[in-house]
């Protein structure tokens, strides 16, 4: 099965330039509607309104971390099942796998590396 270039993803994250360049590499792949958050509280509440194909967030976060964030997430019935990849550096690889993300990816990145993280969630595109 294709995946959907317009299917609906989440980042989150506590800096506006991380959002922006996670938005613009996503864009760059081909992915066309992409919403935002700038902590837990309000991806969670994003997340109850709407359903997301996909949740790309920060792993160090505050005042919710984004291990904490992904607990949430996988606590709620409703959200249980959304895949989550979290974005930290080397030391969070262990933590985003036992949380229960569906991967991490490692600062610094680009688009092809990116891609390469997203296709064994997604499917290839």
């Amino acid at each position: 099965m294709a995946v959907s270039m317009s299917m609906p993803i989440l980042i989150v994250d506590d800096y506006n330039t991380m959002i922006r360049i996670l938005r613009n590499l996503l864009r760059q792949i081909g992915f066309t509607n992409i919403d935002e958050a700038s902590d837990g509280r309000t991806a969670l509440a994003k997340m109850q309104a709407k359903t997301y194909a996909l949740v790309i967030s920060d792993s160090g976060m505050s005042p919710m971390s984004g291990v904490e964030f992904l607990r949430h997430v996988r606590a709620d019935e409703r959200t249980s099942r959304t895949p989550v990849v979290l974005v930290g550096d080397s030391s969070d690889e262990s933590l985003a796998s036992d949380a229960g993300a569906a991967g991490c990816l490692i600062k610094p990145f680009n688009a092809q590396i990116l891609k390469t993280k997203l296709e064994p969630v997604l499917g290839a595109f």
